[in-house]
This record gives C-alpha cells, sequence and structure tokens, in this order.
C-alpha cells in the first residue's frame, strides 16, 4: 500500500501596502510538530555567496490557531519556536516583511511591480522542508492589469489554482524548489520563444524601448547552443527570464529554470540598431552566464552543497569552476551560436586578460582559496581587496580558457574542456551526486589520460602565472601587452562633484610609496587643482621618474607629499589573428558549426 502524502503546506504572499513596500506572508501548517514548531528565513540565497541574514527585514510577526493566539518565541536572529498546539489543528505564522531591496537576491515593492526570492519572505517550516507546498500569489488592491513571472508551475486540480503569468495558487514540489523560483509582478514587457523544444519567456520590467524582436532571437540562439552542447532533453520544462531594467545598474542570480536580471535599460537593443553595442553585448553574456548555470551549479553541484545548509556558510575550494567555467563559456557561447564574431570574442577575452593583470592580488590569492573565502573577502570587498583578492569569475575564466586549450594540447584534440564539462553533467548533474573538491580535475585526468597535477597546483591552488600567450599561439591567436598612455600614480579613484577620491592605492605603486592611502581626496598637484577631468591630460605632460607635489585631505587635514610617477604597466591586452592569418577556435564538436 502506498504511503499517504503529508498534506501541503500553504504560504500566501500578498503585497499589502506597496507605498511602504510591504509584503504579507502566511504560512499555514496543517501538521505542526507536537512538541512546537520550528520556524527559519534562510540567512543566504543559493549562488550569492555571503549571509545576508533576510529576517533582519521582518517588520513584524505572529502566530495563531484557529483565530487564536499561539506564543511564538524568537531562537536567534532568523528563527523561531511556536508553541505547542491541539492535534488536528493548523498554525499559522503571518509576517510582514520590508521589501525595498532593488537586487536579484531580495524583495522589492512598490506601486509599480513587485518581485521576490523565496529566501527573503518563505520562512522554512524546519523538519518538513521535504513536505508539499502550495503559493497563493494575491495582487495588490490598487491594481487591475498586473500580471506574474515565475518559473513556478500553477497548482492545477486545485481550488483557486493560478494560470500562467496569472495571481492564484502555485505549487512547487519541497522548500528547495520554492526558493528557486523568483516571481515578479506588475506591468512587465512578456515576449516568448523557443529553444531546443522548451517553451522560453522573457519579462522585462521598467520603462524601456527594448527591440524585443531582436532580443529573443539572440536568446534563441544563445540558448540552443547551450540545450545542444549538454544534449537533449533539456534539464527544465519552461525557462523565464526575468529582467528588471534600470537607468544604472547590472546583475544576475541563476535559478532551476529561470534567471533574474539587472541591467541599464541603454543596454537593451533598440529598434534600427545596426551595429553590436558593447551593453547589449554585455547583456547578451550576462543572459548567458546565467542560463549556462542551469546546468552548472544549479545541477552540477559542489558535494559541499548537498544540500545547501541555509544557516550557515557553506564553503567549498570549487567556485572557479562553477563561477569561472560558466564566465569562459558565457562568451564562448556568444561565439559559438554566431550572435557575436571572432573580433568580438578576442576583445572580450583580451579585456577580462588585462583586467586580471591589473589585479595585483593575483599574486597573493590563489582561486583555491578565492573560492573558500568568498564569504568573508570577495563578498565584501574594501580599499585593499585588488591587493589580497583574485576574482574567481574573471581568473577563473583565465584558468578555464588555459585547461581546455592545454588538454586539447596534451590529447591532439582528442579530449577538451567541452567533453570535462559533458561528463560532469551525466555522472553529477543527472544523478544528483555532489563534486568532491577534487573531482573536476581527476575527471580531466580520466578523460585525457594525463596527470594535471601540476597545471592544478600551480593555477588553481597556486599562483603562478597563466602561460596565456603560448597557449593561445597553438591556436593562432596572438597576445600583444601595451601600456597605458600616461605615468601611473598606482591608484584607482572616483569622481565626488569636481573632486577625487582614491579608492584603491596598489601595492608597489607610486602613490603607496608616497604614503597616500584610500580615501585620501585629492586636491592639487604642483599647485594647480585637480579635477576628474584634469588629472590624466595633467598626467600626460609627464615622464616616468618625474616627482609630483601632491596635495590631499585625509579626514579634514591637509596633507602635502612628493610622488615619484612610475612607468606605465603594460596591462592592456589585446589579441589578434596571428601570421598564418587564421584562428583555430574550438568549436563544439556536436554543433555542426563550421570553424570561425
Amino acid at each position: 500500500m502506498q504511503a499517504k502524502r503529508q498534506p501541503a503546506i500553504r504560504y500566501t504572499i500578498t503585497p499589502t501596502d506597496p507605498k511602504a513596500h510591504r509584503f504579507t506572508v502566511r504560512c499555514d501548517i496543517p501538521q505542526p510538530a507536537p512538541n512546537g514548531q520550528r520556524l527559519a528565513l534562510p540567512a543566504w540565497i543559493p549562488g550569492s555567496y555571503l549571509i545576508r541574514d533576510f529576517a533582519r527585514h521582518i517588520v513584524e510577526i505572529h502566530a495563531e490557531s484557529a483565530g487564536k493566539a499561539v506564543a511564538l518565541t524568537q531562537l536567534d536572529k532568523h528563527s523561531w519556536h511556536a508553541a505547542p498546539i491541539g492535534a488536528g489543528a493548523t498554525l499559522s505564522v503571518i509576517c510582514e516583511i520590508h521589501a525595498w531591496d532593488l537586487s536579484v537576491r531580495g524583495a522589492h515593492l512598490d506601486e509599480t511591480h513587485g518581485f521576490f526570492n523565496g529566501t527573503s519572505v518563505f520562512l522554512r517550516v524546519l523538519g518538513q522542508e521535504d513536505a508539499p507546498l502550495w503559493v497563493d500569489i494575491r495582487p495588490p488592491q490598487h491594481a487591475t492589469d498586473w500580471r506574474v513571472a515565475t518559473g513556478l508551475e500553477p497548482a492545477r486540480g486545485e481550488p483557486g489554482s493560478a494560470r500562467h503569468h496569472g495571481f492564484g495558487l502555485y505549487r512547487a514540489d519541497n522548500y528547495d524548489e520554492l526558493i528557486d523560483h523568483p516571481v515578479e509582478m506588475g506591468r512587465f514587457t512578456l515576449a516568448t520563444f523557443d529553444a531546443g523544444g522548451v517553451p522560453h519567456e522573457i519579462a522585462i520590467t521598467g520603462q524601456h524601448d527594448a527591440d524585443i524582436d531582436r532580443l529573443t532571437a539572440d536568446l534563441t540562439r544563445i540558448c540552443n547552443w547551450q540545450i545542444g552542447f549538454f544534449g537533449q532533453p533539456a534539464p527544465m520544462q519552461r525557462y523565464t527570464f526575468l529582467v528588471t531594467a534600470v537607468g544604472e545598474g547590472y546583475g544576475g542570480l541563476e535559478h532551476r529554470a529561470s534567471t533574474a536580471l539587472l541591467c541599464s535599460r541603454r543596454d537593451l537593443p533598440f529598434r534600427g540598431m545596426t551595429t553590436m553595442t558593447e551593453g547589449y553585448r554585455s547583456f547578451l553574456g550576462l543572459c548567458s552566464h546565467e542560463y549556462f548555470h542551469t546546468w552548472n551549479v544549479k545541477r552540477i553541484r559542489p558535494a559541499a552543497f548537498m544540500p545547501y545548509d541555509l544557516e550557515r556558510e557553506n564553503y567549498t575550494r570549487l567556485l572557479w569552476a562553477f563561477e569561472g567555467i560558466t564566465s569562459y563559456y558565457d562568451d564562448l557561447a556568444l561565439l559559438r551560436s554566431g550572435v557575436i564574431t571572432l573580433d568580438d570574442w578576442l576583445t572580450l577575452l583580451g579585456k577580462t586578460i588585462g583586467n586580471v593583470a591589473r589585479t595585483p592580488g593575483r599574486l597573493r590569492q590563489s582561486l583555491a582559496d578565492s573560492s573558500f573565502n568568498a564569504w568573508s573577502k570577495f563578498y565584501r570587498p574594501d580599499d585593499n581587496t585588488p591587493n589580497a583578492v583574485v576574482s574567481y569569475y574573471a581568473k577563473g575564466a583565465l584558468v578555464a580558457l588555459a585547461l581546455d586549450l592545454t588538454l586539447r594540447r596534451k590529447t591532439a584534440g582528442r579530449v577538451s574542456l567541452d567533453d570535462v564539462m559533458r561528463a560532469l553533467w551525466t555522472r553529477h548533474g543527472l544523478t544528483g551526486v555532489g563534486v568532491e573538491e577534487d573531482g573536476i580535475r581527476r575527471l580531466a585526468e580520466e578523460l585525457s589520460g594525463h596527470s594535471l597535477r601540476r597545471f592544478f597546483a600551480d593555477f588553481v591552488d597556486g599562483t603562478v602565472e597563466l602561460p596565456l600567450a603560448r597557449l593561445l599561439a597553438g591556436h593562432g591567436i596572438r597576445l600583444d601587452w601595451t601600456a597605458a598612455r600616461t605615468p601611473s600614480l598606482g591608484v584607482k579613484t572616483t569622481a565626488e562633484g569636481e573632486l577625487l577620491r582614491l579608492t584603491h592605492v596598489y601595492d608597489g605603486g607610486a602613490a603607496q610609496a608616497a604614503g597616500l592611502a584610500a580615501g585620501d581626496l585629492l586636491v592639487a598637484i604642483d599647485g594647480l587643482r585637480v579635477t576628474p577631468t584634469t588629472l590624466e591630460a595633467m598626467l600626460a605632460r609627464r615622464q616616468a621618474g618625474e616627482m609630483l607635489r601632491v596635495h590631499t585631505f585625509r579626514r579634514d587635514e591637509l596633507r602635502e607629499v612628493s610622488v615619484k610617477l612610475d612607468a606605465p604597466d603594460k596591462t592592456d591586452a589585446r589579441l589578434s589573428v596571428g601570421k598564418t592569418g587564421e584562428a583555430r577556435v574550438w568549436p563544439h564538436k556536436e554543433s555542426g558549426q563550421r570553424r570561425a
């Protein structure tokens, strides 16, 4: 006899006061624990490795049963205990949540739209995480023309079941699924397309003039290529791009069947656009990155994430692979799908190489350590971050490139990183078995038949410089380094009106040697006022080795120091097709695409 399934826990979320940015969330638990039910709100959201303490946004919380109050005791910063109630009674816990985080991680509500991730609004019923769930998504009172965009599926067959894009009842098989489907509600632009036999949609919130036909055509090519890369069938039955267009913004967060994206509205394509703008190319790269995560990190996951512990940090040294390899393939997918040209791709790759070269932290922190310390360093940047931290996104992408080229060289083209990724999908993504900390190295060694211990020791666990020029030359691509046009102060600045603030002072640079520090306000050079528009012109008239008399304010104290200018560093990377006139760009073997 089949066991009777546990009754569904029901959540009801209502935008009760958009002007005050407040959601009311009710959680009805039909079978609370007999000795009292514990509940908790996650401390972080998978994909963004920083403790966020979402419970700090709870304005008010209480419990009741059959209309009578139930004692609710807070246990720590994000968990509560509800007192026992009678057998057969339903426990209800009601929260009022402040939603004013316009990002891809949290919740945001005003009179124009509402957005939320489940980690920000849905209490976890401890001990019942595997129970089936219903979510009743309700509209605000003032809105009669709002719609819903989400990867959640309607609770078909249940009273009040929603239709796609409508308010009403949705379902999730468990809590992990519930929090992996962000929700957008409001007056958004909606477009649909098919990729790999899977319905896809893109919902754009915010004012924009996007050429939707161009956007969906490009996304179709990118998504088709990625599905073909990993092989049919696709791991989702439907996929949703949730885009919030703002004046200035950039970010994305992956989910199992959707992604939340934040972009500048000028980065979207416009009608009559004849060339690929840098902003639009960047936006497509963001879409490609988050879509690739559908396989790499949402289903191919580190063993340390099996399952997620939502109350504390989850440490792994593999973020370089899950973010860095994804960063390698995001732009490569644009090239392989034909959305950008080879010259475009070489330009993007050159920028990544240059950005990493300008980061002194690459010589101090390994990729493995950057991954492990993401919780305390990478996601908590400060004035010293460039000197002490390396990005597991950017350098991770370059190590992925180097690993790909190394595998191809060692095996005469028989094995590539493509093969490693497809093997990871077969052995881990499809099976749900987590990747061990040394699993990627061991798998690459198995497929290639060659030891990669030195490669991983130098470039993943160590800080040895990558031999990119040599590796790229083997594919007909030349790497050249050029210097900036002006001598170097060794600083990064930000404009504050007509003033310049030093935000970073690089190790070993001229400014650090002279005693300048992050936070100093740059006032004058050799007695002339410095502004954001004049600094570069001033330096362009000087030579390396010259002495400058520099005035700054540190706090409210005027200081004068002498700075000896450094020669400009050769950190601008330029990639070009070599003398043979042909770049042997590594295509996906099964794609059937011609070589670029």
